[in-house]
């Protein structure tokens, strides 16, 4: 197996990390209650998804 022949400098190694950062979850608004959720999740509010209860939520 092959082996560096040096030693890769911090500033290299961050220079090819760079492009991966953390992204924000996107949020969209529950058409129910309009509470901002999750996409493509239910809401946690009030339990609906797609127009149709999936749960009832803990007050």
């Amino acid at each position: 197996m092959p082996h560096p022949k040096r030693k890769i400098s911090k500033s290299r190694r961050d220079k090819r990390r760079t492009h991966y950062k953390a992204t924000a979850p996107s949020l969209g608004g529950c058409p129910n209650c309009g509470e901002m959720k999750l996409t493509h999740r239910a809401c946690p509010s009030c339990g609906y998804y797609g127009g149709r209860s999936m749960f009832i939520p803990k007050s």
